[in-house]
């Protein structure tokens, strides 16, 4: 396998993961109001869910679930169903008294300027189980993977699956990279103003509203 076939699907995945979706959207939601950290942790869960659709895609599991309207559907209510609760829980917070905001802020959940990082396993969890009941994640991995495959690849990496896996994996270090980066400028550029109090309910709003619509487009899109 030539290494700039290798170098172009690696560019190609940079520029896929800063196009605007759930994942990023969210991971700079969670950056600003909660610091980079918390933004990293929950790039690690959803980069780890892109290993489960990547074993899909290379054990032919996917197009399975695509022949399949029932499963699709299924999954693509699961989806929008976890996208509403993550909106439902941004609404709930930007509608908590603002007292309740300052009081923890004043306990010391707010150091130097940059929260201390509480429930780590659950942000590394919710970004998991946010990749994996996408369905548009692993329809996407079905279509843009394959493009890259190399016919003439001698070795180990002559068999499609394995390729599907080194394919897979350069993507969520692409994905790791470019969340890990929004992470970092969300937090520096306007993390220490929109974790004040009442930006920060300004900005959980705005994030309810848009995980809300982002579940309604989902519920109502045609997936295959």
């Amino acid at each position: 396998m030539e290494i700039q076939l290798l170098l172009s699907f690696f560019v190609a995945s940079v520029l896929l993961a800063l196009a605007p979706g759930p994942d990023n959207l969210y991971v700079i939601s969670v950056s600003a109001t909660k610091g980079w950290r918390a933004g990293v942790i929950t790039t690690l869960g959803l980069c780890s869910g892109l290993v489960g659709h990547g074993l899909l895609v290379a054990l032919g599991v996917a197009s399975i679930l695509l022949a399949s309207p029932t499963a699709m559907m299924v999954l693509k209510w699961l989806g929008a169903g976890w996208l509403v609760w993550i909106g439902f829980n941004a609404l709930k917070a930007a509608a908590r008294p603002a007292a309740a905001d300052a009081d923890a802020d004043e306990s010391g959940d707010l150091a130097g300027g940059q929260e201390k990082i509480s429930g780590a396993g659950r942000l590394f969890r919710r970004g998991v189980v946010m990749n994996l009941s996408n369905p548009k994640v692993f329809i996407f991995f079905l279509a843009f993977l394959p493009q890259f495959l190399d016919p003439n690849a001698t070795g180990l990496l002559a068999s499609s699956a394995l390729q599907i896996g080194l394919f897979s994996l350069l993507f969520m270090l692409a994905a790791l990279l470019v969340f890990s980066t929004l992470a970092v400028l969300s937090d520096r550029v306007g993390g220490k103003l929109l974790r004040t109090v009442n930006a920060r309910r300004i900005l959980d709003g705005l994030a309810g509203v848009v995980f809300i619509g982002l579940a309604v487009r989902l519920a109502t899109s045609k997936l295959a």
